[in-house]
């Protein structure tokens, strides 16, 4: 898929969302994700390539992801990310993955977000407002601070039912209080490697692991 750089946005902290003109625009699904490679020199040893899933709807004309931004301890990749210039083009690995609604419409979702996690369901949650679909939808969303918290308007103007961990560590006992009785729900968990992980090995044992989906940010150890 090709690409042209258009614009960004500041959400809220350090978190900006990048958008992008596609030239050719294959289909994809909410949820999914891009590959990203870009060209510059000296990179640092994390190299020239990311993975990030597309915080914008397919019903979007334009395509975004939302990232963080650290300044000068910035990586190369997002120092060269940050710096792109109007119009200017690259190429992306076509939108992939699974990490996507189920067939079921009536099947109960429960979206757990740490951080930038929050992406896929952003995604997903635009995509069913703009076509007008209906879906019971519970997002519990953990974060460092309240202004990290990014999004919110978007679940809440929709329906879901919104529960924010602030200051605390979000446990898989605490995901399995929140979302009440969960025993036919589907579960998705959505963050950096290392929480989505240990959410998983605490949550398999108490729910069926084809209700259970996952979708880490490589690159991130903490929300």
């Amino acid at each position: 898929m090709h690409l042209t750089f258009s614009h960004k946005t500041h959400e809220t902290s350090n978190i900006y969302t990048y958008w992008f003109k596609p030239l050719d625009h294959p289909k994809h699904i909410a949820g999914q994700f891009i590959e990203m490679t870009l060209d510059y020199p000296d990179p640092d040893e994390r190299g020239t390539k990311r993975w990030f899933t597309l915080s914008s709807s397919p019903t979007d004309e334009m395509v975004s992801i939302t990232t963080r931004w650290f300044g000068d301890k910035a990586s190369t990749f997002k120092q060269t990310l940050d710096s792109l210039t109007k119009n200017q083009g690259l190429e992306v690995v076509d939108p992939d993955g699974d990490f996507t609604l189920p067939d079921d419409k009536d099947k109960e979702l429960v979206f757990v977000a740490g951080g930038i996690g929050i992406t896929p369901y952003h995604s997903i949650v635009k995509y069913l407002s703009d076509k007008g679909q209906k879906r019971k939808i519970h997002l519990i969303y953990a974060a460092k601070s309240k202004d990290d918290l990014v999004f919110l308007d978007l679940f809440k103007k929709y329906g879901c039912k919104v529960t924010t961990v602030v200051d605390e560590t979000l446990t898989g006992a605490k995901i399995l209080e929140f979302a009440e009785d969960y025993s036919e729900k589907l579960i998705y968990i959505s963050g950096p490697e290392p929480m989505v992980e240990s959410l998983y090995d605490q949550l398999k044992d108490h729910v069926p692991k084809d209700q259970l989906k996952t979708d880490y940010f490589p690159g991130y150890q903490t929300i």
